[in-house]
């Protein structure tokens, strides 16, 4: 990327938080909030998803044979059904439709997939009035925008945005100012269009195969009448959302509306199985009764390939079919809540999913426009009712993307300075650079402290800003002359093999052994008051660098060193014990598409976050007497690491300093907003930074301002120590017997 395109990049985004991030956020919060509580009503939330899952994963599988049992029972039913090749296709079959009934109007109620065929634009073109009858959608159509979240596509206006919009476009005798005159005057307005239409266009969240029913999951009565109240209505699906039977709908009315906006169940979930039996309303003919009418209703079901069949026989885009567009990766994303889908969303999708979305049914190109944006927290992975691994199908598009660059400006830099196993001359630099990071850590380290001094200079912080984007407002890390690694080996362990209750090895991450060394010997004398022998091996970078820069080769490579630096102590029976969660994330999680299945199911089993296996040696009656405790330590404001959460390990390190007796107040915040790399980046500064203002709000309240901030990822303090302009430390250095952390 250029640094013109990375300055216009910044310019979008910077416009969006001022223009819309408020009510993005403030929506997306409440739905997020209110998602957690509502699953937490569930008996088995864990077990709903994963059947869930089962139910997506089979329908995907024979999806072929369900398409021609469903055309079967449509039409046995008295319907039509079409199956279009693409957006054209499926267009052209409406306008048809549209054309043989000479209508004049079309009432739609939501749906994503018309939006990915742009129909309104089609039948427009034909002199059809198309009008959109959810709230959200019909407010955008009024303000000509795009929607910016698949279940509220309204999520970034306020209510007074839209009460200007409405006073200025209609005109009413009296100025609309509360919601509820808003959404009266919509009520009125629309339910007028919809008796006068002849057409009716839904989407469907699910289609059964058995029956021919539709299944709409809606927050308004609008979907009903634009199926019912024409003579005459399509439906227009995508492929993927048929599923084999009515039974299999169980878990989805479950999950959907909790997943979504957090509702235990929405407010409408209509099934229909049209050409429905209800007489035809006629406005213009009241004095008929309906039990007197003799109504003929005509259905099309329009069912959407546009590269979903594709999708399905790739191995890596397969799993977006399982989405059930129901929004939850975006309302838990921290970058979503504060930019929303007009910067991360392409073409017609939004969210964490999107990337899979656009890259299978628009292109690569439409999902390189918000890819980065996805940083791999994987917050994503526990908020989707179906266990859809989001950011793994980012990274992978990440990767194809990649390899469709051809930037060679800097080739002769790559291959010198941060060799890789990536194609040569094909990835942008700053990128090249982020995901060789272990190899400018061992440079810097080697070099220090003029490396530090060198990076700091003015002329550098400009160079490395235009070249590669490295924001120069972001201070860079300072290396470590002596590293963990050699620290360890001059020193020594101080509990003998033959002494220990346990034998660890301390895997040294790169920020550890390189740059924050501390907490690393921190780590080291956390263990040995525990009774454990400790071992620091020389082993690689665990492949998240390179895995978040979409290098998936490099990561690749870097996994199979890793395992085969750790086999043999797993063979001695050592537990690898882990400092930065988004590692031990790629030893529990990414590896498992990296290393063969038994290398990856040992390595997972055998591996610890460190505060997780202080808690097992308590728990194992570790003397806690030898650690510091919170009768002579600080009081704490703590932040826990996105991947630690996903992994579930974040209790581990509330339980242990409960334990101990600390005073900690602990953030609700689901992300800090730097994420690696990402927060170093010239075009993401400012989204960087207004996602950790959540974070720095919390801990600057009065309750928390005096206390130590402590975070459990390296990403995490960096970003903290910018935000509070306060030290932060790892839970570990709290701990350390000889901490002097006030």
């Amino acid at each position: 990327m250029s640094g013109n395109a990375r300055e216009q990049k910044a310019d979008h985004i910077r416009h969006l938080l001022e223009t819309e991030g408020d009510a993005v956020e403030a929506n997306t919060l409440g739905f997020n909030d209110g998602r957690y509580e509502s699953v937490a009503d569930l008996e088995d939330y864990e077990g709903l998803k994963s059947e869930a899952r089962a139910i997506k994963e089979d329908a995907i599988e024979r999806l072929p044979a369900l398409i021609d049992e469903l055309t079967e029972t449509v039409e046995a039913n008295g319907g039509t059904v079409y199956l279009a090749d693409d957006a054209a296709d499926a267009n052209r079959y409406i306008r048809e439709v549209a054309s043989e009934k000479e209508a004049e109007r079309l009432v739609k109620s939501k749906s994503m997939t018309s939006e990915e065929l742009e129909v309104n634009e089609a039948l427009d073109a034909d002199g059809v009035d198309v009008v959109e009858t959810d709230l959200g959608e019909w407010v955008l159509q009024v303000a000509d925008e795009a929607p910016s979240h698949i279940v509220a596509p309204a999520i970034h206006k306020s209510k007074d945005e839209i009460a200007r919009l409405f006073n200025e476009q209609f005109d009413p005798e009296e100025p609309l100012e509360t919601a509820e005159e808003l959404t009266m005057f919509a009520r009125d307005r629309l339910g007028e269009l919809i008796a006068d239409a002849d057409i009716g266009m839904t989407g469907a969240n699910f289609i059964t195969a058995d029956s021919g029913s539709l299944m709409l999951v809606t927050s308004e009565g609008n979907a009903r009448k634009s199926a019912v109240v024409p003579d005459t209505h399509v439906a227009v699906a995508g492929v993927e959302k048929i599923v084999p039977s009515v039974e299999d709908l169980s878990p989805f009315i479950e999950l959907i509306g909790r997943s979504g906006t957090g509702q235990d169940i929405t407010s409408y979930i209509s099934l229909l199985t049209p050409p429905v039996d209800s007489p035809v309303v006629d406005p213009d003919d009241p004095d008929v009764a309906f039990a007197d009418r003799d109504d003929d209703r005509d259905f099309h079901l329009v069912l959407i390939d546009n590269g979903r069949m594709a999708m399905r026989e790739d191995d890596q885009l397969k799993e977006t079919l399982y989405c059930i567009r129901c929004s939850a990766c975006a309302n838990t994303c921290g970058n979503f809540q504060s930019v929303g889908g007009h910067a991360f969303g392409g073409e017609t999708y939004t969210g964490g999913i999107a990337t899979g979305w656009e890259a299978g049914v628009h292109s690569q190109e439409s999902a390189a426009e918000f890819n980065d944006l996805c940083t791999g927290c994987s917050r994503c992975v526990e908020a989707c009712p179906v266990e859809i691994d989001i950011p793994w199908i980012n990274t992978v598009v990440r990767d194809r993307i990649n390899r469709e660059g051809d930037d060679g400006r800097f080739e002769f830099v790559y291959d010198e300075l941060v060799p890789d196993e990536e194609e040569t001359g094909t990835i942008d630099l700053q990128k090249r650079l982020f995901g060789n990071y272990e190899t400018l850590a061992k440079l810097g380290s080697a070099t220090a402290p003029l490396s530090n001094w060198t990076a700091g200079l003015e002329p550098v912080r400009s160079f490395l800003e235009r070249t590669a984007g490295i924001d120069r407002r972001r201070a860079l890390p300072a290396f470590e002359r002596e590293t963990l690694v050699d620290w360890f080996e001059a020193r020594g362990p101080r509990v003998s093999a033959a002494d220990a209750e346990r034998e660890a090895v301390l895997y040294p991450d790169t920020y550890t052994n390189y740059i924050d060394v501390d907490r690393g010997k921190a780590a080291v004398r956390v263990l040995e008051a525990m009774d454990v022998h400790v071992r620091i091996p020389a082993v690689s970078e665990s492949g998240r660098a390179p895995l978040s820069q979409g290098m998936i080769a490099t990561a690749d490579a870097k996994a199979s060193r890793v395992y085969a630096a750790l086999a043999e102590h797993l063979d001695a029976g050592r537990d690898i014990v882990v400092i930065e969660p988004s590692d031990l994330a790629m030893f529990h999680r990414e590896y498992e598409k990296l290393l063969p299945e038994a290398s990856f199911e040992r390595l997972r089993a055998g591996s610890y976050e460190v505060i997780e296996y202080v808690y097992g040696c308590l728990e194992n009656g570790a003397n806690g007497a030898r650690l510091r405790t919170g009768d002579g330590g600080p009081e704490i404001a703590y932040h826990s690491h996105c991947q630690q959460r996903t992994m579930g390990v974040d209790r581990y390190t509330r339980a242990v300093f409960e334990a101990l007796n600390y005073d900690v107040l602990e953030s609700d915040v689901e992300c800090c907003g730097m994420a690696g790399s990402f927060g170093y980046k010239q075009e993401y500064y400012e989204l960087s930074m207004d996602v950790g203002d959540r974070l720095a709000d919390q801990f600057s309240a009065p309750d928390a301002q005096n206390r130590l901030v402590v975070a459990s990822g390296t990403s995490c303090e960096d970003q903290l120590e910018d935000l509070l302009e306060r030290d932060a430390a790892h839970p570990v250095e709290v701990l350390d017997p000889r901490s002097r952390l006030r």
